[in-house]
């Protein structure tokens, strides 16, 4: 092989390394609860879509999938994949970059293989870590508030996200003696 072929023959720019590729489905509780709530029937379903809420999802494209389900569930139309991705095309959100993101993140999802029976468990658990986050972002908010906000006004920022924590730790408790 001469110079000019070695030099022709470099390897792919494309390489996949690790951690270019998202967690594993089945460990990832948020796609497992999608992916379980895709294929549980309509009053199952129903009793999920009660508890869960669009922003207990920490992934966008997550949040944006069950926003779509839980809209189908609400108005007693089927929620598989199919139908999901019918409501997608009609909204107009299976087009360019974004349209190939949810269209594989909603195929990936689907054959996640998670149980329809465990749902509820996945729902608890999704809210579960959604309360969690929860703290971190009050945390968070608290760290910048000492850092910008005035004297005057710090209080009153620690009480609202006080009751903002209060309220969500009412839902846990009100969820987790739930049956689903």
């Amino acid at each position: 092989m001469s110079t000019s072929d070695q030099a022709s023959v470099e390897e792919p720019v494309d390489v996949l390394r690790p951690g270019d590729v998202d967690a594993d489905l089945r460990e990832d509780i948020e796609a497992l609860c999608l992916c379980a709530l895709l294929w549980a029937p309509a009053d199952t379903a129903a009793r999920a879509v009660a508890i869960v809420e669009t922003t207990d999802f920490h992934r966008p494209l997550h949040a944006e999938l069950y926003g779509v389900i839980a809209a189908l569930v609400r108005e007693g139309a089927p929620h598989g994949a199919a139908m999901v991705a019918t409501a997608l095309e009609r909204d107009g959100e299976l087009a360019g970059h974004h349209g190939i993101r949810i269209a594989r993140a909603l195929t990936d999802i689907a054959t996640a293989g998670a149980d329809p029976v465990s749902l509820g468990y996945y729902a608890k658990a999704v809210v579960t870590r959604a309360y969690r986050r929860g703290y971190h972002e009050a945390a968070q908010s608290m760290a910048q508030a000492a850092a910008e906000l005035p004297d005057d006004q710090l209080f009153e920022h620690l009480l609202a996200i006080g009751r903002e924590r209060r309220t969500a730790s009412r839902r846990l408790i009100a969820l987790r003696a739930a049956e689903i």
